[in-house]
């Protein structure tokens, strides 16, 4: 068959894609590298200098800056709703602009199945290989699961784009357009040496296994903790996200997925943003395996891995072992994403272990993070029957299991020297401690 017959056929310009769109249209996108820029301005223009109103657009962990989410007056007849929101979707969602939907990431495909019919969705790719097939770039986690119930699809052809050789494929039959569109792809620089996250990662380090496998997220600490778990051996990898720490260790020989109870020999993942160090990795690369996150962060099958280390970071945490990892009071900052999927997982895993882990203060050393209770409005992401250890510069808390008042000593222990008085005075104010 003549793919590439089939591909100049539906081959057209942002302008042609742009006058697609309708009144009331669901729109979706994907995750970081799948995301669409050009096709997603397309229907922006459009809908900005026509009568075209009620567009709806669900993102994820975005990587433009789209005008739906930046531009007020577009706003009201495109609206932006994030599935976990960073960047321009976060200033938004704070500016009453767009909305954000509530949910565990491993939840969101079955949202999607259930709840809702899509118009179009949408999907940066790798160019079309010799059968067919557009590669969908460093993320899997919903592209199933959208097309199974849109009307259309279209894609965004990027050479720079990384062909992801076991990831998810969209082959030309499937498409109803697209565009060419090649530009060099985000990327967020690995984070720079912290002395107070490499005594947070040391510590962490210290409680994991030779054979271990791990789940990484993105910041100073975890990829500390990545630093300091270099002179391991044969961890594994089973993550949401892929990171640059995560290159590292494969690279330094500290992971080789030996062994894993489950995809022994291969990394597991659902979707990857970094560095172009990431991206040139992926490339045609077979160790490395992006699967939907319903399977990925599905807590029975993190589970199946044994000595599973769950790493997380939060914003706050109480007493109680209450972690807030997504907003300040009620200031909106992210989402819940997978952190309790993997927390449940480890927990749930021969061995396994999750941390939560966080530097002690917040503002120049004013706030503690450990607090007596959380900060009003806050939002509860990891529950106090879920959580297991959590850990600051000043040492390792281990929650689960433990009574409220063994909890509050515990992370009294770890809080900065400076808060430990009043956390002590608050804990016995609220019958915690006698």
């Amino acid at each position: 068959m003549d793919f590439s017959s089939i591909y100049n056929a539906k081959k057209m310009t942002a302008e042609q894609i742009g006058a697609l769109v309708e009144s009331n249209w669901l729109i979706g996108s994907d995750a970081s590298l799948s995301q669409p820029d050009g096709i997603m301005q397309a229907w922006a223009d459009k809908i900005k200098n026509s009568d075209v109103t009620g567009v709806k657009v669900q993102t994820l962990n975005d990587m433009y800056p789209f005008a739906f989410y930046t531009d007020a007056e577009l706003a009201a007849k495109m609206r932006g709703y994030s599935w976990f929101s960073g960047g321009a979707a976060r200033k938004a969602v704070n500016n009453g602009i767009a909305d954000f939907i509530p949910t565990h990431y491993s939840d969101i495909p079955a949202h999607i199945r259930n709840e809702y019919d899509y118009d179009a969705v949408c999907f940066a790719v790798s160019p079309m290989d010799s059968h067919g097939y557009f590669s969908v770039g460093g993320t899997s986690s919903l592209a199933e699961a959208y097309i199974d119930k849109s009307k259309r699809v279209f894609v965004e052809v990027n050479k720079f784009q990384p062909r992801a050789v076991r990831g998810f494929q969209i082959h030309v039959s499937q498409i109803d357009g697209l565009l060419e569109n090649d530009h060099k792809l985000a990327v967020i620089p690995e984070s720079e040496s912290d002395p107070t996250a490499e005594t947070i990662g040391g510590y962490i380090a210290e409680l994991i296994p030779d054979g271990a496998c791990i789940q990484l997220g993105i910041g100073a600490i975890p990829d500390a903790a990545a630093h300091a778990l270099e002179n391991k051996h044969d961890l594994g990898i089973h993550t949401e996200m892929f990171t640059d720490s995560m290159v590292g260790l494969i690279e330094c020989g500290a992971v080789n997925n030996s062994k894993k109870q489950i995809h022994r020999g291969t990394s597991i993942t659902t979707f990857a943003f970094g560095s172009q160090r990431i991206y040139d990795y992926i490339d045609d690369n077979p160790a490395i395996e992006f699967l939907p996150v319903d399977y990925v962060n599905n807590p029975s099958v993190v589970a199946m891995n044994d000595n599973f280390i769950s790493i997380n970071a939060a914003v706050e945490v109480d007493f109680y072992g209450q972690v807030c990892a997504e907003s300040i009071g009620t200031k909106h900052l992210s989402g819940s994403g997978g952190q309790v999927d993997f927390v449940r997982g480890a927990t749930h895993s021969k061995g396994g272990k999750s941390f939560i882990a966080f530097t002690s203060t917040a503002k120049g050393g004013q706030l503690s993070k450990i607090k007596s209770t959380l900060t009003p409005g806050a939002c509860v992401t990891t529950g106090k029957n879920d959580v297991d250890y959590i850990v600051t510069e000043y040492g390792v808390a281990h929650l689960r299991g433990r009574s409220y008042a063994e909890r509050a000593k515990a992370l009294i222990s770890i809080a900065h020297p400076d808060f430990r008085d009043e956390l002590t005075a608050d804990a016995k104010k609220l019958g915690i401690l006698l």
